[in-house]
């Protein structure tokens, strides 16, 4: 098979499909668990963001787990029980029994990205890295998009348990293709010798473990500035993509009165804006304009810098009543901002050493859901003393200064960081200079 590299990038992107139908489907079902259980909007921040609970803890030490045992068998156990949590949330019958489900699904969901990045840097070589993150970090955005009218309707005809019941089953559709189709190369039966040598020699990520415990290799890497630097950026972005998955569709009912099903088209358009920008600025242009002899940092760096700032038009969305207006508006910001994600999620696979992509993927989603606890919840509350979503928005757009400012001045390069125990010729772990 010539090109067997791009159906695992196929199927990497199709599980992100899954994941995100999973997890959008508390969102879609906002008003109708509200009136089930009788919970506040403050109480049902709190249930939205039970997921990045567990989903942000486990983000380093699942990263270290991928480093040392592999993708496939973590991935393999991690799908069996996000299948089970929907079941479980589909179950629920009050407050406690809606937070374990969200919970056990964050922990089955945890090792999907760190394990797709992972995946992407065997697979791929450094020439076509942008459009392979790009492949399955959109389909995050693709996912939103269809899920908010699929669930939207099985909840109008089914109710809001047929819709977890449906994700449900849809995953465990998926564990049986996962677990049927993916190697890393050199045990794929079906991946060519050709195919394997201009995937190695094109600079893909050596197989293995690193040498050191956990600990020790991510207390080397946060010696670097340009680790904070994308830390902090990805995180600044996450708040907004967190407050936008979380609290969009409540957001439409609520505020612009809509009905569950409108809300469902309406808010699908942001997201389809959303794939479409990822596949083509942060996939396509990007690898396009590095053939082309751009320097690869600063093309990087113009989109993180310049997508962010166009996320500021989320403020728009704040001081507007019309449903039309605000969906145009957060179409914008999230259109540009979606484009700085597969970026950030792709620089592990340059700048981290041998055996430790793992774990520097898990520290960056570690910032980036640990503001999927924080954006819902915030949100939630802000909601609940002012009535109103424009404090919430304006909230986010500060964040993303803050994103603005780590990209510009922190992100110094994209060279591979030396090994901690790196000898002659790279300095030692314990001399490494932030730089």
């Amino acid at each position: 098979m010539k090109h067997r590299r791009w159906w695992i990038g196929v199927l990497i992107a199709v599980g992100v499909i899954v994941n995100y139908l999973d997890r959008s489907a508390t969102s879609m079902a906002t008003k109708p668990i509200e009136g089930t259980f009788h919970l506040t909007a403050g109480q049902m921040g709190i249930v939205l963001s039970a997921f990045s609970w567990s989903y942000a803890l486990l983000q380093i030490p699942v990263g270290a787990l991928l480093d040392k045992i592999g993708v496939k068998w973590v991935i393999r156990l991690g799908m069996v029980l996000w299948s089970i949590a929907c079941f479980v949330t589909a179950a629920a019958t009050g407050q406690g029994l809606l937070l374990l489900g969200r919970v056990l699904l964050g922990i089955g969901e945890a090792p999907y990205f760190p394990a797709a990045v992972k995946s992407v840097g065997y697979w791929f070589p450094v020439a076509e890295r942008a459009r392979a993150v790009s492949l399955y970090d959109a389909e995050s955005k693709l996912a939103s998009a269809i899920g908010a009218p699929l669930l939207a309707f099985a909840i109008t005809e089914w109710g809001w348990r047929g819709g977890f019941i449906a994700t449900g089953i849809l995953s465990v559709v998926y564990v049986f293709i996962y677990w049927a189709m993916y190697r890393d190369p050199r045990e794929d039966k079906r991946l060519s010798r050709e195919e394997l040598a201009f995937i190695e020699e094109g600079g893909s990520q050596e197989e293995g473990q690193a040498e050191g415990g956990l600990w020790r290799n991510l207390g080397h890497l946060l010696r670097y500035r340009k680790v904070w630097g994308v830390f902090i950026g990805f995180a600044a972005y996450a708040y907004s993509f967190w407050l936008f998955l979380s609290w969009l569709p409540g957001y439409l009912e609520s505020q612009m009165h809509m009905s569950v099903l409108k809300t469902g088209w309406f808010a699908a358009i942001p997201w389809i804006v959303g794939f479409a920008s990822e596949l083509f600025v942060a996939g396509f242009l990007i690898d396009w304009l590095v053939r082309r002899g751009r320097n690869p940092l600063r093309v990087r760096k113009a989109v993180l810098v310049i997508c962010l700032l166009l996320g500021l038009t989320v403020i728009g969305a704040a001081y507007t009543h019309s449903p039309g207006w605000a969906v145009f508006f957060i179409s914008i910001a999230l259109g540009a901002l979606v484009c700085t994600s597969s970026i950030a999620m792709s620089i592990p696979t340059f700048i981290a050493p041998k055996g430790t992509v793992g774990v520097l993927t898990g520290f960056l989603t570690f910032g980036n859901n640990a503001m999927g606890i924080l954006a819902p919840i915030v949100t939630g509350f802000i909601v609940q003393a002012t009535g109103s979503f424009m404090d919430a928005f304006l909230c986010a757009a500060v964040i993303l200064l803050i994103g603005v400012l780590s990209y510009a001045f922190l992100l110094t390069d994209l060279d591979r960081i030396p090994s901690p125990n790196a000898q002659a010729g790279a300095p030692s772990a314990a001399k490494v200079p932030i730089q």
